[in-house]
């Protein structure tokens, strides 16, 4: 009976997670990246410059069975969040925690800012974060017992994960790592690892083909991104950013955990999960990553964290202070959430945010100029009024030329906000050099009308491509991002160069 009772309990805190988020659903509009990915999910393929095909089939399969709608778009991201809430409980009870462990666990990982984030949206960062919690609880199962088919789920889990994200290579490197440096490493003398290993590369093995076809767009991706778009953070920034991210009460858990799993006669049998942890966090130091990429690490330390405030209270007869934990995770979690979770209208947000005393480039791991919103808001606004100026610059057109006009977006974001809510005004589809927009190509354009969004002073650059260039408008939002706003609407006519020629001639990863 109290095995039923505590299941409900979990469920219900599983619950709650996804009601917070669905309370706030509509409150800002759709995130730049989710125009792209379901671009992405027109396209369907094996790969993509910049992520495997996991996240594609989902956007395909979100929009097939639930439309276009926002809440639509959103519900997988926000049903597999709760489900990670509760396998972080299920997480520390294979572990040998109990119902205070399993419910501090649970509620640690659902107030991080970064899960409040990242469990909102439609990207492949929260499927990243489940795939990661399902591999460290076969990664427990098989310490406890390394039965085959705790090994060959693993595999399957891995080479999934690796289909939606590659990063779960951290992953799987800080597992080989904790295998060699712990007495488990005599499992490795058994062929159930290596049979786990060849499930999970005959599972990414498509993809693999993919990246040979094209030349390995992702590594020049990678390289791009490394030098021109993600801010260096030496040790000191990225934790101190890290903390934030993950909450400043949940960096404390965690650090109790790595303590657990170190010295603690319950927690050294599971120091393997440590190890994956303390790996992962040195390979992003060194490749000077952006500190949310360690996100679906946390859990697994957290959840030693939680089983080790269970023991001292128990231990000491602190009955009281499980009550404190949780009402101090509870308030500090509120006191935060607005950073992440759209609660706030974005007027009162900055307010609140002034209040704090932090400012919207507090976080910031890019190199760009900020508004007066972090940019995980800001990209949510201003798609709408752009689509609106590329809609009246169309429709000045004769119908002869809307038969032949494309538009061109200078980025994904831009491109994406055109193909989805284009629709409803008649546009035609969009092209770009950027990402897997690239590849998608231009076509049956003739580069005879384009309508091109750009920056005003591109305008001379502009005259040396076309024969015409027309000004129809510009782009504003007061939230928007700055390099999203007094964006020029033109319309070029006649290319004085074939669009194949210009096409072959530059794409932009990164």
């Amino acid at each position: 009976m109290n095995k039923r009772r505590d299941l409900i309990l979990l469920i219900c805190l599983a619950a709650f997670a996804f009601l917070i988020h669905l309370l706030c659903i509509n409150r800002y509009g759709f995130f730049r990246d989710e125009f792209y990915y379901l671009a992405c999910g027109q396209h369907l393929d094996f790969g993509y410059v910049d992520h495997p095909p996991f996240v594609a089939l989902i956007a395909a399969g979100t929009r097939w069975l639930l439309g276009d709608s926002l809440l639509a778009i959103r519900l997988p991201s926000i049903l597999t969040g709760a489900l990670i809430v509760f396998l972080a409980s299920i997480l520390a009870r294979e572990m040998g925690g109990k119902l205070f462990a399993q419910v501090l666990a649970a509620l640690a990982v659902m107030i991080a800012p970064v899960n409040l984030f990242i469990h909102h949206i439609l990207s492949m960062n929260v499927y990243d974060h489940l795939f990661w919690m399902l591999a460290a609880i076969c990664v427990v199962k098989i310490i406890k017992e390394p039965k085959p088919q705790y090994w060959i789920w693993l595999g399957i889990i891995l080479g999934i994960g690796l289909q939606n994200k590659i990063s779960m290579i951290f992953f799987i490197i800080g597992f080989g790592v904790g295998l060699l440096l712990t007495e488990k490493r005599k499992l490795l003398l058994t062929p159930w690892p290596w049979i786990g290993g060849l499930i999970a590369f005959l599972i990414f093995l498509p993809n693999i083909f993919w990246q040979m076809q094209h030349d390995f767009p992702t590594l020049e991706f990678m390289r791009n991104a490394q030098q021109y778009k993600i801010t260096p953070m030496p040790p000191g920034q990225f934790w101190s950013v890290a903390s934030l991210e993950m909450h400043p009460l949940n960096l404390l858990i965690l650090l109790l955990g790595l303590i657990f799993l170190i010295f603690h006669r319950a927690g050294r049998p599971y120091l393997l999960l440590g190890w994956i942890f303390a790996t992962v966090a040195l390979l992003l130091m060194a490749q000077r990553a952006k500190p949310y990429y360690l996100s679906p690490a946390y859990p697994i330390v957290i959840a030693g964290g939680a089983i080790a405030l269970e023991i001292i209270t128990q231990r000491r007869g602190w009955q009281w202070a499980r009550s404190a934990i949780f009402i101090l995770l509870l308030i500090g979690g509120a006191l935060v959430a607005p950073m992440t979770l759209p609660v706030l209208s974005p007027e009162q947000f900055i307010r609140y945010q002034q209040a704090l005393g932090m400012d919207s480039q507090a976080t910031a791991s890019e190199r760009h100029e900020f508004s007066a919103l972090p940019q995980h808001y800001a990209d949510q606004f201003g798609w709408e009024e752009m689509v609106i100026k590329v809609a009246e610059a169309y429709n000045s057109l004769t119908p002869e030329e809307q038969a032949k006009c494309v538009i061109y977006g200078d980025n994904y974001g831009e491109a994406g906000a055109v193909d989805f809510l284009g629709k409803k005004y008649g546009l035609p589809r969009a092209i770009s050099r950027h990402n897997s927009y690239y590849l998608w190509g231009y076509g049956d354009a003739d580069g005879s009308v384009i309508i091109n969004i750009n920056n005003d002073e591109d305008f001379e650059s502009l005259l040396e491509e076309y024969e015409s260039v027309e000004r129809c408008g510009s782009t504003y939002h007061p939230y928007a991002m700055p390099y999203e706003n007094h964006l020029t609407i033109f319309i070029c006519r006649k290319m004085r160069r074939p669009l194949a020629e210009v096409w072959a001639s530059a794409h932009v990863y990164i």
